[in-house]
């Protein structure tokens, strides 16, 4: 499996390499042999909902010859000339924004003073301005005031730290921050003081104890409720509950969350079920334990290492 994955990137790197010869200009794309909407997509950095709901497509089937749109036609393209600026949305990617506005990826980047391809909901982007080679953080830029539609999550990515980190570095009690809140993004990054350990493993205990509650709930495709939840509903609900917030898709929750190399009690596992790439995910047990809301038991615990999920596991990451 995953040696398939390499070679599908592959495939992709050299398609992406292909259509940027093109130029930012060119907004559709004309299907070749071989061609599938996984691929396009992450050849384009979209996501395939984007190029169904975008081209009107009822399932995933595409044929040579086929013109397909990759920019939401419904977005205007002519603020990039009015000096405007864009509030970044859930599922949007630097590629579709850049050309929904007439902007090559490096451009809306430099313009930005983006170092990676990481955006956040609620950010905002300058469209036009004198572009700039960003500048790295210095080490006396160590606050930061907190805009409208900031979270954690967004500012810990941007700065290269983790939420732990930030909250540790601000005595935070909780995930909530709000405009015009200064927050310290450099210093002592030491490992925490006992007590906020033992805060951490309380929290973790009362992920796992909110996360059995909901055994048995079935599985509702969209589901975010104790009526029926499907699996990122589920884990966005669990973790809202123990007041830790995290994005609402499987893909978007791997974006945002800190990669590590075996999974402890309250980690996230992933796993490539019905499409490339993370689709699925559940909270670790440990013992090999997982727990999740499947699509055919609804919220239930099942065992990492059975052939099923250990062909299909991508890896585990932390919210905390």
């Amino acid at each position: 499996m995953r040696k398939q994955l390499i070679t599908v990137a592959a495939a992709a790197g050299i398609f992406a390499a292909t259509y940027t010869e093109v130029g930012a200009q060119v907004n559709t794309y004309r299907v070749q042999a071989g061609d599938s909407l996984w691929k396009i997509s992450t050849a384009n950095q979209l996501s395939v909902n984007q190029l169904m709901e975008w081209n009107q497509l009822n399932n995933s089937i595409i044929y040579t010859g086929q013109s397909l749109v990759l920019a939401d036609p419904k977005s205007s393209k002519t603020t990039a000339a009015n000096g405007k600026t864009y509030t970044v949305k859930s599922g949007d990617t630097l590629w579709g924004i850049a050309i929904n506005h007439q902007l090559s990826v490096i451009d809306l980047k430099n313009l930005n003073g983006l170092k990676g391809d990481t955006i956040f909901p609620g950010q905002t982007l300058k469209l036009q301005g004198t572009a700039s080679t960003p500048t790295p953080p210095q080490n006396n830029e160590s606050v930061y005031t907190v805009k409208a539609g900031d979270s954690l999550w967004g500012i810990a990515s941007r700065h290269k730290l983790s939420v732990s980190q930030i909250k540790s570095m601000n005595n935070l009690k909780s995930d909530t921050i709000h405009p015009g809140q200064q927050l310290k993004i450099s210093g002592s990054t030491q490992t925490p003081p006992p007590s906020e350990i033992i805060n951490s493993t309380a929290k973790v205990e009362a992920l796992i104890k909110e996360a059995k509650k909901h055994i048995g709930v079935p599985y509702v495709w969209g589901g975010s409720t104790t009526k029926g939840f499907d699996c990122s509903g589920y884990l966005n609900y669990v973790f809202n509950k123990i007041g830790i917030s995290i994005p609402r898709t499987v893909e978007t929750i791997w974006n945002a969350t800190k990669s590590v190399s075996s999974p402890k009690v309250g980690d996230l596992v992933f796993f490539e079920t019905y499409k490339a790439g993370p689709s699925h995910a559940g909270i670790y047990l440990g013992n090999n334990q997982f727990i999740h809301a499947g699509s055919s038991n609804g919220v239930t615990i099942s065992d990492i290492t059975l052939e099923y999920w250990d062909s299909r596991y991508l890896g585990a990451k932390t919210a905390f």
